[in-house]
């Protein structure tokens, strides 16, 4: 699973710019972050890919007035309402945007050019049509909220008994550069428009995700034998998918509760 979705800052950032919240430049550039360019193909009425500053327009201009988010995974199609065509590709990009007002949804691909030490990254958004139907298996915030407390409690206690729970160096220092990131920046982990309990579940979302992601890169750690790797996949798998629930409330809330006024 990916730490920060790009579905997750276009969600964020097209969501406070259809809300009237933020300008155009301000939210192209947010959901753009690090990449070089994000362009948009397949959008109703455009003959061939458009930067993100037409594209959100023409999707308002088609009738939507919000984005949500799905982080599908094999056997969970978070998010995900239909048809299989979107769904599959959505899963195989594991991120996938879907409007609300208009039957369509957006899926990344991401592409690297250029020479090695000068590597770009490029995101084309696909648009394709999508079933107009309730997302499937997300959660309320809190519900997620709850369920991200227990899977962290869990998470610790079981990460420890295989010894990979973040006890060493390096993955101690990427819990404290986490922890100073978000110290720094607990404002901006969402965009405006988003209640605090969602910036709440966002940032703890993020620290499960962190740990489940720290276990996966430690290697065998102390777990040398398939059988207790396995138990370490087994042990971490629901772990992920909470957390995963969670990004996805998170991101979607400002939707849920425009749509609850």
């Amino acid at each position: 699973m990916l730490f920060e979705p790009r579905s997750g800052r276009l969600a964020a950032w097209g969501n406070a710019l259809l809300a009237g919240l933020v300008s155009p430049d301000e939210a192209v550039l947010s959901i753009v972050g690090e990449d070089a360019v994000h362009r948009v193909e397949g959008l109703p009425g455009e003959s061939g890919p458009v930067g993100l500053t037409l594209a959100l327009g023409r999707l308002r201009a088609l009738g939507v007035t919000g984005l949500r988010v799905a982080l599908p995974a094999p056997g969970h199609p978070l998010g995900l309402s239909g048809p299989p065509e979107f769904n599959a590709r959505a899963l195989d990009a594991e991120e996938a945007v879907l409007a609300v007002g208009a039957a369509v949804g957006l899926v990344p691909e991401v592409y690297e050019v250029g020479p090695k030490g000068d590597v770009h990254t490029t995101v084309t958004w696909h648009c394709l049509p999508v079933r107009e139907a309730p997302p499937a298996d997300v959660p309320s915030l809190g519900e997620a909220e709850r369920e991200l407390a227990e899977a962290l409690r869990e998470a610790t206690v079981v990460l420890t008994r295989l010894d990979v729970a973040g006890s060493g160096p390096v993955a101690q220092a990427a819990l404290s550069a986490y922890r100073a990131r978000a110290e720094a920046s607990a404002r901006d982990v969402l965009a405006p428009g988003y209640p605090p309990r969602a910036v709440r579940v966002l940032s703890l979302a993020q620290r499960v995700d962190l740990m489940v992601s720290l276990a996966y890169e430690r290697g065998h750690g102390a777990a040398v034998a398939a059988s207790e790797m396995a138990a370490r996949a087994e042990a971490l798998r629901p772990v992920e998918r909470v957390a995963r629930r969670a990004l996805v409330a998170a991101y979607n809330s400002a939707v849920e509760e425009r749509e609850r006024d």
